[in-house]
């Protein structure tokens, strides 16, 4: 079960099969519509939902060949989930931008706030260390 959850929840498989929900698509759209996937990693990804039964491939025979991806009917099946999970994300990602930045900024202060104390005491330690003469 494992297995499957984490082949059709990874990033690159979810954004594949709500692209797919609407029509067949070529690679060269998929790769186009999936900000930062590289073709190596949308190849990977195509060829394990073709395995798990989710993504058919139909190869056209023309020059050059025109290979087209869609759904099959149980991949289609998880689209609801999915669309809630992309809607979710569309919500919130301004809420979870200024999340991020908050934290970054908290973060980025205690590590600061930390040096200069370490640093304080390095200037004690040293102050309290015997003078060679």
């Amino acid at each position: 079960m494992r297995q499957i959850l984490d082949r059709i929840a990874d990033k690159w498989s979810l954004l594949v099969i709500a692209l797919l929900d609407k029509r067949s698509l070529r690679f060269t759209e998929l790769r186009r519509a999936i900000d930062g996937v590289s073709q190596r990693m949308l190849t990977r990804t195509l060829r394990h939902l073709e395995r798990d039964g989710l993504v058919s491939r139909t190869v056209h025979p023309t020059v050059p060949p025109r290979v087209d991806y869609e759904l099959t009917q149980m991949g289609a099946t998880p689209h609801s989930t999915i669309r809630a999970l992309v809607h979710w994300t569309e919500e919130h990602q301004n809420a979870i931008a200024a999340a991020r930045a908050a934290y970054d900024r908290r973060t980025a202060a205690e590590h600061e706030a930390a040096e200069h104390e370490a640093a304080k005491r390095d200037v004690i330690a040293r102050a309290a260390l015997p003078t060679k003469d």
